[in-house]
């Protein structure tokens, strides 16, 4: 993928982080476009990571043409792209870490022996029933709760123990939990800002507890509206969403624009779409031309 010599670097580290599952969809662009408008309004990087950890549902080829519909739409990242299926070894030193900190500890519980609603209730965290292995491994949550600030969703909180409980960060299948991949990746690529679906926002807060255990800075997040069919469900490729269309850029740019709820942009070429849009975004927002960031 090409990268944009033309915004000068600040403090501002964004992210866009699709899943390889398949090409891009309207509602993947809506938050593509939030991060890339928050990041060059702040005159930061908007950087692009491929999130394959889950291998059972990654396409072939599917990053690569993903990065296609992203540089068709004038939308170019800054440093070369990481893929985390690259970075098995640093997810284990950092779960190593964990495990000398007594931190996590390994689960026997299958799914139909959880309750079917509210927090994880422990069975595991003494020790394993007698003659019981561990499937999954589940991080012990500190007690409290986990306040922030939404810069979309406003003031946040949750009491992680108590709402959500130890939660896991090895799967069953043996594959790396979401819920650590990111926070180690956003960690060690200094991200200071996430921008991203609303469907995200109720996992932030663990994601904070983890990444406080780690040491690592806690961004500023910003968790913008999804786009949604006629029939009221997110778009997503569990819903068979079509990829977006890219024979009509500009058509495409301004669904997911107005989806963010901005007035479609007379733009007559992506670059004229971009030069328009950021400015838009950055007065909404009050970010100053010059706008730095202090990590939360």
């Amino acid at each position: 993928m090409a990268f944009s010599p033309l915004h000068a670097v600040s403090h501002y580290r964004g992210r866009f982080a699709p899943s390889p599952s398949g090409p891009l969809h309207n509602g993947s662009l809506l938050a593509a476009m939030a991060s890339y408008l928050d990041a060059r309004a702040h005159q930061g990087q908007w950087l692009l990571r491929i999130e394959d950890i889950d291998s059972p549902r990654v396409q072939p080829y599917a990053s690569r043409y993903i990065m296609q519909q992203l540089a068709t739409l004038g939308m170019y990242c800054d440093e070369e792209p990481v893929w985390q299926s690259h970075r098995l070894d640093l997810y284990q030193r950092v779960v190593d870490q964990l495990r000398e900190r007594n931190l996590i500890y390994g689960c026997a519980c299958t799914r139909q022996e959880l309750p079917p609603e509210g927090a994880y209730p422990g069975t595991c965290s003494q020790g394993l029933p007698e003659g019981r292995q561990p499937r999954s491994w589940r991080l012990r949550v500190p007690l409290g709760t986990e306040r922030f600030e939404d810069r979309w969703c406003g003031p946040q909180a949750q009491n992680v123990a108590g709402e959500v409980g130890d939660f896991i960060i090895r799967r069953a299948d043996g594959i790396w939990a979401y819920q650590l991949v990111v926070v180690i990746d956003d960690g060690e690529q200094g991200i200071t800002d996430i921008v991203r679906g609303e469907d995200l926002l109720e996992s932030t807060a663990r994601q904070r507890v983890l990444a406080r255990l780690l040491g690592y800075p806690l961004p500023r997040v910003m968790h913008v509206p999804l786009m949604r069919d006629e029939m009221g469900r997110k778009l997503s490729k569990q819903n068979h969403a079509a990829a977006m269309d890219l024979t009509q850029p500009l058509q495409t740019l301004n669904l997911a624009w107005q989806g963010l709820g901005f007035e479609a942009l007379p733009a007559t070429s992506t670059t004229a779409f971009w030069a328009a849009a950021i400015p838009r975004w950055a007065s909404r927002f009050q970010i100053s031309p010059v706008s730095q960031v202090n990590a939360a």
